[in-house]
């Protein structure tokens, strides 16, 4: 049976003909046909979409080319990589990963092992960040643990006149921030810094805002994770610790040292995460504000916490829990 869509009126025979013969033949879309079915039954949720993604890229073109082309029959080098990806993605190996990109904030980002995937959620902190980042005003910022630069070059893009500060403990995730900072334009404007969270950073650093994705996974939880996270995504970028908090307390504690007095740290939180956060940061006793955001989901997903005006504590108090 053809899986070309159906007429509006009745075919003709010849066109009968015609849709019966490309059934028999492997045109695109009864390679995204099969693909789906065949994803779907390995569990996979975004089926039909990675089908579309995997293909379009195989054949070099935009996803949406391929509604236009679905009688097409793909064969030689193009359909060979397809098939490839086709297995590797079966593998539970994220779509992303076998295209190599990915889109964050409407900016096209280059993707691989050595960096998380960033996530739509993400885009929330953006935004919170930009809030902060009055337009047309130099402003200092620090995105710490980067991976793929996507936070940092988001605002970099948002905010012409602000510089950022990047950082990772992993110098292949910093070598595909540089690389996406400079296909956008943006790479003169970050420095790149290889050291966990402040230990990157150099005396003297001073910021307006200090923004950040942190590993927030509990670990436990980690394990349970589908096998495209669990397997596949740096674990270091993930995993949280026992509580999923590690990483959330060293900034809460740590950000005060080197924010300006009414400075802000913005960090993403995991479901359930952002009292636990909010109460981390009023013990510090630094923060005068704090704020919580919502993402599409109605999930508390963004925690803002902005130093106190007449806070003017030394750093290594700062840094003290």
């Amino acid at each position: 049976m053809s899986h070309s869509p159906s007429p509006q009126r009745g075919p003709s025979p010849s066109q009968t003909e015609g849709h019966r013969e490309a059934a028999e033949r492997w045109t695109i879309l009864r390679l995204l046909d099969w693909t789906a079915r065949f994803f779907e039954s390995k569990g996979i949720d975004t089926a039909r979409l990675d089908a579309e993604l995997l293909l379009a890229h195989a054949l070099g073109c935009r996803r949406i080319e391929l509604y236009a082309r679905y009688d097409e029959v793909p064969d030689g080098e193009p359909l060979a990589r397809f098939r490839d990806a086709v297995r590797r993605r079966s593998q539970r190996v994220p779509a992303k990963y076998l295209t190599g990109e990915t889109e964050f904030y409407s900016l096209a980002l280059a993707v691989g092992p050595a960096v998380l995937i960033p996530r739509p959620e993400t885009e929330f902190l953006v935004e919170q960040a930009l809030k902060a980042l009055p337009k047309d005003e130099e402003r200092r910022v620090a995105d710490l643990g980067t991976g793929s630069g996507a936070i940092a070059i988001a605002v970099a893009k948002h905010r012409p006149e602000a510089s950022l500060v990047a950082t990772d403990a992993s110098p292949e995730a910093l070598d595909v921030a540089r690389a996406n900072a400079q296909r956008h334009g943006v790479g003169d404007r970050i420095e790149f810094r290889r050291g966990s969270w402040f230990e990157a950073l150099a005396a003297g650093m001073v910021f307006d805002a200090i923004v950040s994705n942190p590993p927030y996974v509990a670990t436990a939880d980690l394990a349970r994770a589908m096998p495209e996270v669990r397997d596949h995504e740096p674990r270091a970028a993930l995993d949280g610790g026992p509580d999923g908090l590690d990483a959330l307390r060293t900034l809460a504690a740590g950000a005060p040292a080197w924010l300006k007095p009414g400075g802000w740290l913005i960090v993403e939180v995991g479901a359930g995460q952002a009292q636990a956060v909010t109460e981390l940061a009023e013990g510090t006793g630094r923060y005068e504000t704090i704020g919580v955001v919502p993402d599409f989901a109605g999930i508390d997903r963004v925690v803002s916490m902005r130093k106190r005006q007449d806070s003017f504590a030394d750093r290594d108090e700062a840094a003290s829990p």
